[in-house]
């Protein structure tokens, strides 16, 4: 999939949760910029680096990035 096809949008909650774990924001842009991109779902797409997971929504053009985690399986 190639990322730079999508308008990316990072939705507030995003940084609301990132704040609550304890993730660094900056982890966030680098995530979506260079993690590894995992489809699931119809919709749904998942960026991965070692540390956090980003979980974004596909709406046409436009890629929302919903939410973020720590990445607990580590590969």
């Amino acid at each position: 999939m190639d990322r730079t096809k999508y308008d990316i949008e990072i939705k507030h909650h995003v940084f609301v949760r990132a704040m609550q774990r304890g993730i660094n924001p900056d982890l966030i842009e680098r995530t979506i910029t260079n993690g590894k991109i995992e489809k699931f779902g119809k919709n749904y797409i998942k960026f991965i680096s070692k540390s956090v997971i980003c979980i974004g929504e596909i709406s046409g053009l436009k890629l929302k990035v919903i939410t973020i985690e720590w990445r607990h399986n580590k590969k």
